[in-house]
This record gives C-alpha cells, sequence and structure tokens, in this order.
C-alpha cells in the first residue's frame, strides 16, 4: 500500500484549473518546477542547479539545520504556558519531534519538505486524521504531482495519483510551506526558476572551465598554412585537436606544428575570462539568492574571526527566524485551527550558543538575576538537574545604600 493510499478525501468538483490545467505542457514550468534556459544559454531545473556547489550548499545547509531543530508542543495557562506531553490520547508531540508516520522520522520529513522549498519552491504535506480529528500522521507530498487552485473564495490542493485519477484536498488537510506566493495566493516563485539567470551563469562557468581543463587549457584557436583544399584543411584540424587532447591526458606540454602552420587563438582563456573571480561571484549571489551569509557556502573570502559569530548571529535573526515563524504559524493553523490554547514552536537556543566563555557568563548573569533557575541553565546545556535547582536566584549582596550604616551615608 502507498502513502496516497491512506488518504480519505475523494475528488469533488472539477479537476481543472481554467488557468493551468493539470494536462499542460508547461505544468510544471508553471508550477516552479521543470527546465529553463537562462540567459547564459544553459538549461537549468532543479538538477542541473544542484550540480552548483554552493546551491547544493545552501539547499543543504538551510533545509538541514530546519530540520535538525527541536519541535515541541505548548499549551498556553494562566501561568504562562506548559510543555505538553505525548499521550494514548495525544499523539501530536511524539508525531513532531519523533517520526510523522511508521516509514519517516520527524528529521525526515522537514528536510524532504524544506529541500522542495529551497528548490522547486513548496513544500507539501497531507494531515491524516481518524474520526476524533486528531492527527495521526503526516505525509510529505511530491509537488510537482499538485496543483493548487481557488473555488469559491477557498483554496483546493489536487493531486495526481497514476496517470489518471486526481483527489482533491481542502486547506485544512495540507501543510503549505511556499518560499513566495504571487499575488494570486495560489502559484509560487521558486528560488531556482526566478533567479535562473544568476545560476545558469555558475553552470556555464562551471561547465566552460571543465571544458577548458579537457582541452589542456588551451583556449579555442584557428590554425593558418599552405592548405592544398577544404579537405586537407580539415584533416590538419582534426590531427591537431587530437594531439592536443593526446598531450593533455600525458601531461606534455609542448606540440610541434608543420613548417608553415600557426596557430591563433580565438578565445580567451581562464584568467582573461577573470573565471575565478566570475565563480566567486556566483557564490556571493547565491547567497543573496537564499539570504545566507557567504561563510556557509565556505567562502572565507571575508570571513575573520571577529565578523565569524557576528554572521551566525545574523544567520539565526534574519534567515532562520522568517522560515521557523513562517513553519509554525502554518503548523499551529492547520494542526489546531484559530484560537487554540495550543502551539507548536521551534528550539533556536542552541543555534544562538556562542564561545564557552560568552555563554557561561551570560548563564550567569541570567541565575543571579532570577531570569532562570540553576536547572534551566543546566537543561540548555544537557546537563541532569540537581536537587534545590529549581528556584530562582538573586545576589543578596545588591541591597539599598542606605542599610549600610556609616557617618557618609547622608553626607
Amino acid at each position: 500500500m502507498g502513502v496516497l493510499d491512506f488518504f480519505r478525501r475523494e475528488a469533488r468538483g472539477s479537476i481543472e484549473n481554467p488557468s493551468i490545467p493539470i494536462s499542460s505542457s508547461n505544468f510544471l514550468q508553471v508550477m516552479g518546477w521543470g527546465e529553463f534556459v537562462s540567459a547564459a544559454g544553459v538549461t537549468v531545473n532543479t538538477d542541473t542547479a544542484l550540480g552548483v556547489p554552493a546551491v547544493w550548499a545552501a539547499v543543504n545547509f538551510l533545509s538541514g539545520t530546519i530540520a535538525g531543530l527541536p519541535l515541541k508542543v505548548y499549551v498556553r495557562t494562566d501561568a504562562g504556558y506548559d510543555e505538553v506531553k505525548s499521550t494514548n490520547a495525544n499523539q501530536l508531540p511524539l508525531i513532531l519531534g519523533d517520526a510523522v508516520n511508521d516509514a519517516m522520522s520527524s528529521f525526515a520529513w522537514r528536510k524532504y519538505t524544506f529541500d522542495q522549498v529551497f528548490t522547486g519552491g513548496r513544500g507539501i504535506t497531507y494531515i491524516e486524521r481518524n474520526n476524533s480529528g486528531d492527527v495521526v500522521n503526516l505525509y510529505p507530498l511530491d509537488p510537482t504531482l499538485l496543483t493548487v487552485r481557488m473555488f469559491e473564495g477557498r483554496r483546493l490542493y489536487d493531486v495526481r495519483v497514476g496517470s489518471t485519477l486526481t483527489k482533491t484536498y481542502s486547506a485544512d488537510e495540507i501543510i503549505d510551506i511556499p518560499f513566495m506566493l504571487e499575488h494570486d495566493f495560489v502559484t509560487h516563485r521558486g528560488p531556482i526558476s526566478t533567479n535562473r539567470d544568476a545560476i545558469g551563469m555558475a553552470i556555464a562557468a562551471s561547465s566552460y572551465g571543465s571544458k577548458a581543463f579537457q582541452a589542456g587549457g588551451v583556449p579555442p584557436a584557428v590554425m593558418t598554412g599552405p592548405f592544398q583544399s577544404g579537405a586537407a584543411a580539415s584533416r590538419a584540424s582534426e590531427d591537431v585537436a587530437n594531439t592536443m587532447a593526446k598531450l593533455a591526458r600525458e601531461g606534455r606540454p609542448v606540440m610541434a606544428l608543420p613548417l608553415g602552420h600557426e596557430l591563433k587563438s580565438i578565445g580567451f582563456n581562464p584568467e582573461q575570462m577573470q573565471l575565478l573571480e566570475l565563480q566567486r561571484f556566483s557564490i556571493e549571489q547565491i547567497a543573496r539568492i537564499y539570504n545566507l551569509p557567504p561563510i556557509f557556502l565556505q567562502d572565507l573570502t571575508h570571513g575573520t574571526f571577529s565578523n565569524t559569530e557576528q554572521q551566525d548571529l545574523h544567520f539565526v535573526k534574519h534567515t532562520i527566524k522568517r522560515w521557523v515563524e513562517q513553519t509554525e504559524a502554518e503548523l499551529n493553523l492547520k494542526l489546531f485551527g484559530r484560537g487554540s490554547p495550543y502551539f507548536v514552536e521551534f528550539n533556536l537556543d542552541g543555534l544562538m550558543r556562542g564561545d564557552l566563555a560568552t555563554r557561561m557568563q551570560a548563564h550567569a548573569t541570567a541565575i543571579q538575576n532570577g531570569i532562570r533557575t540553576p536547572n534551566e541553565v543546566r537543561k540548555i546545556e544537557n546537563l541532569p538537574a540537581l536537587p534545590g535547582g529549581d528556584s530562582l536566584m538573586i545576589q543578596g549582596a545588591t541591597v539599598p545604600i542606605t542599610s549600610q550604616g556609616g557617618d557618609n551615608v547622608n553626607a
């Protein structure tokens, strides 16, 4: 039995979008997947884009980071909020924190979802509920098999199963995380398709470099000489090309030409084309696409000992925070509904941890000023709780100056 066999709802209404039918030949392109030709003349799709090391690093770094964050369920109380533990009647904390279904861990589900978000531009998950309405499983869907449409003001999701069958689900059955929605609130923009020219330039630069090394580093050239016929010129050109390839394989740098013949370059070598600078610029462009400091793409050109930690904080505050909040809002709406006292939250403390000295100083300040208990700090550091560590503390030496007495108190 496949994953889609678990889905309960039958198809409702027409499966066709009047403007973008599922049968359309450009369906994948319209939805953000498929192939596009960039201005550099190369084909850009998910597979070719992931062949660019910077894109590969950005997608895996972002999706892996979000997948590894602790995800907890909480309930609001008069005193604040409490963490909800998994019970036989409520398996949601276990589902979100451990395994979303019998065959997939929570980490694998989130990693797959955000792999799709950061490539095609959308991550989709089906919510399976029992007869009581409780969530029992989450199943990620292949976004390329999906059409999103509006019907009477409500968003519907048509999922293709096989070549003919289509099932339709309402918005409350689907967890939908788009990279960016268009003006119609239905179609989306994917980072690869939208930025295909910048990514295509990186693909073209990498391809050119590979071909240059394959040709022994020799740029395109024209050969002149006393050829007797066009056929003779063609044979001579082929002989020279074969000889250059052989010299490249054997690592020999010198080639002899017949008397009266000459090779003249008609292209640019990698240095003249500033290939290294172009590849570095491509890394910076891709970092901008994903809002990542370049050091996370292994570009330390501008990285220093003093600014690297600040870029860590920039990553958490301005990149991860945006995706975490979008995901939390979507999960809270679809899993609990509006106005529910229950909510989910990612724990970002691990990402915000600095070096040991800075961390210990922050913990000491929190304990001494009654912000955190010793056991709360120990939990953050993955240490066991200790007796007496659950009480808030404050420094006893901090007292009003008038209580110290002395002749100069009121001077």
